[in-house]
């Protein structure tokens, strides 16, 4: 009974909730799962976007990872107005009322990098830019941006340590491998466990 239930629920995940996409760029072999609901985002090659997740105006490189049920983007609202509601800034809110004339950006753009990991249930405020190769906790609350190759995690997230020393950092930053072809893909996985042999052996080339 426990499996059928299993089955049931795997197949109202997949096939019965559906993705929504609006004006959004995929690129090849990037995948969707269902329950996203994704409005004005660009999706790098090879990237994946978890199910439940809710994604506004951002742009993701390639080759990113983002777990289930996060957040990323959104609106934002005027705190040092007399009002934060948005029937002062959004012509298009959502009580069809306006009563404003001054103009507010209340989408900023999102800019996540390549080869990022981004953990179930994440949290990421509008406008903050996370760097190639960073690592975010699952459950984190991110206000700020990330440099690259970090891990963060927390609420509010705090950085908890480098994937790498600066020397491997810089000079995987300096021959970004996920610009390349799937020849060179299938070299990296030969080596992919042994980031200093990796870029001991792009140095030579």
């Amino acid at each position: 009974m426990q499996r059928i239930s299993y089955y049931w629920g795997k197949f109202v995940q997949l096939y019965l909730t559906p993705r929504i996409l609006k004006n959004c760029r995929i690129g090849r072999y990037a995948k969707v799962c269902s329950g996203a609901i994704l409005n004005d985002v660009e999706i790098g090659d090879y990237s994946y976007i978890g199910h439940n997740t809710m994604i506004n105006n951002c742009k993701i490189g390639k080759f990113c990872s983002i777990a289930g049920h996060s957040t990323i983007g959104g609106s934002s609202h005027p705190i040092g107005w007399i009002s934060t509601s948005p029937v002062f800034h959004d012509k298009k809110n959502i009580t069809g009322k306006y009563y404003g004339n001054k103009s507010w950006v209340f989408r900023e753009k999102t800019c996540i990098g390549n080869d990022v990991w981004i953990g179930s249930g994440v949290m990421i405020k509008s406008g903050v830019t996370v760097g190639d190769g960073a690592v975010i906790g699952m459950g984190s609350v991110l206000t700020k941006n990330i440099p690259p190759y970090e891990i963060w995690a927390g609420n509010p997230a705090k950085k908890i340590k480098d994937r790498f020393e600066n020397d491997i950092k810089e000079k995987l930053l300096n021959n970004p491998w996920w610009n390349g072809n799937e020849q060179s893909y299938v070299e990296l996985g030969q080596m992919i466990d042994d980031p200093a042999r990796y870029t001991l052996n792009t140095e030579r080339e």
